[in-house]
């Protein structure tokens, strides 16, 4: 199902774990960040001069999980828009204190950016308007305890996070993963989504819940992890 005229979506791939920063936006100007995982610069510069040249104005600030690839950049939101991050309430251990310091130290010795912490939490079900668009929270806990997807029904499509890729999954053999849990949100949403839904994964190439559930090797019998 292509996007329709109304609604733009524009990914940039980031940081060294190459993660999908997605802007969502309409023609009233409003738009959502979903995963800012800006690191570098460069790419902190590009993300702050599109939303210039388009003339959008940001109103939330959205994590489908709290693993540090995917919040490099909150910061710079909250610098230049006032947004706080808003993430599921079960992956708050996740964000700032000693397990982020200890991962980003591994890559980049002290780490170079604040890290804002969220005062409001994202629940099953919720519904986030922007502009004339919404998207509903789904929780699929497996990658981490609080990740979850970003759905807009009007225009079929739905961001993934780490939950969901192109011909894989999310792994779970990190800290509070779990491969039970990943197996029932997987098995939930093929099934909660219409097969045309147009999937944007916080890693690689879009693709489809219809493709996914005919050609991914872990929504076939396959072997999880």
């Amino acid at each position: 199902m292509p996007l329709s005229a109304a609604i733009k979506l524009k990914k940039f791939m980031v940081n060294p774990f190459e993660e999908c920063t997605h802007i969502l936006s309409d023609e009233t100007g409003e738009a959502v960040i979903i995963d800012c995982g800006v690191f570098h610069k460069g790419e902190r510069q590009r993300l702050l001069d599109y939303l210039k040249e388009e003339q959008l104005r940001p109103v939330r600030l959205l994590l489908t999980h709290a693993h540090h690839d995917h919040l490099y950049g909150n910061d710079l939101i909250q610098e230049h828009y006032g947004l706080l991050p808003e993430v599921h309430k079960a992956d708050l251990p996740l964000m700032g204190g000693h397990l982020m310091n200890r991962i980003n130290e591994c890559y980049y010795g002290k780490y170079p950016y604040t890290i804002p912490m969220p005062e409001h939490f994202l629940s099953d079900g919720d519904i986030i308007p922007f502009g004339n668009h919404e998207l509903r929270v789904i929780h699929t806990p497996g990658h981490s305890p609080g990740s979850v997807i970003f759905y807009c029904e009007q225009e079929g499509i739905a961001f993934t996070g780490d939950t969901l890729f192109r011909l894989d999954i999310g792994a779970t053999n990190l800290p509070f993963g779990s491969f039970e849990d990943i197996m029932n949100s997987l098995d939930y949403i093929i099934q909660l989504l219409p097969d045309d839904t147009v999937i944007y994964p916080g890693h690689g190439a879009k693709s489809t819940i219809g493709y996914e559930k005919e050609k991914n090797p872990h929504l076939n019998g396959g072997v999880f992890y």
